[in-house]
């Protein structure tokens, strides 16, 4: 389950490390041509920059869950402030996207014995992933990107790929960007849908809407004009 291998009939798509005033809006533009939803694992620092975004995600039809307030490693943080990082980061999503959110992501994908009791205390599911592009390696490109997800790629996988490049080389989220169709061309050639992870199997689905409850829980806070 925490490798995000369920459904066997469809792929998962999730992005981390967003939401990027650049990078961000031609992951939307791309993925709302194709007509694919997805999740987005976003972090507390990059929402407080571009807080509209978040909202423009939410009205797009995707997921989104909490990746922590800064790209810290885990096992280093003391309990108070493992859970203050994720309370934080669940609240300031809620109030930018009128969506409370119930998905979470460790940085690095890596939890500690806190982030799990913090997770369980704040109703968030963790969730990590089976395949992912590693764009943020130096070189890489479209190309290099697609063949190392597509080595991992099977039916019931959740991929992950990085919509933001504030934890990566200026501009590697090019690489995914430019990953991103072949692996949806793939995905139509293989006959598997690709969607977020509340589409992924019931382990992942959004506990508000499963309930016939409104998600829009919160008032949306967007900040200052950007």
């Amino acid at each position: 389950m925490l490798s995000g291998q369920a459904r066997s009939d469809h792929v998962a798509l999730t992005f981390d490390d967003g939401p990027d005033p650049v990078a961000t809006p031609q992951f939307l533009d791309l993925l709302a041509k194709r007509g694919v939803r997805a999740t987005f694992f976003m972090l507390g620092t990059q929402i407080s920059a571009a807080p509209r975004l978040v909202a423009d995600i939410a009205d797009a039809g995707h997921d989104i869950g909490v990746h922590g307030w800064r790209h810290r490693y885990l096992p280093l943080r003391g309990p108070i402030a493992t859970y203050a990082d994720l309370a934080r980061t669940k609240e300031i999503i809620a109030a930018t996207s009128g969506v409370t959110p119930w998905l979470y992501r460790p940085p690095y994908g890596v939890l500690s014995t806190m982030a799990l009791i913090s997770a369980a205390k704040l109703d968030l599911t963790p969730v990590l992933w089976s395949s992912w592009g590693r764009e943020w390696v130096p070189g890489s490109t479209p190309e290099s990107v697609y063949g190392t997800l597509a080595s991992d790629l099977s039916a019931g996988a959740t991929v992950l790929l990085h919509d933001s490049d504030c934890t990566a080389p200026a501009g590697s989220w090019r690489a995914a960007l430019g990953a991103l169709p072949l692996l949806l061309d793939e995905c139509d050639r293989r006959g598997l849908p690709v969607g977020p992870l509340s589409d992924h199997g019931s382990h992942w689905r959004n506990p508000d809407a499963a309930a016939g409850r409104d998600v829009l829980t919160a008032t949306r806070f967007l900040g200052p004009t950007q």
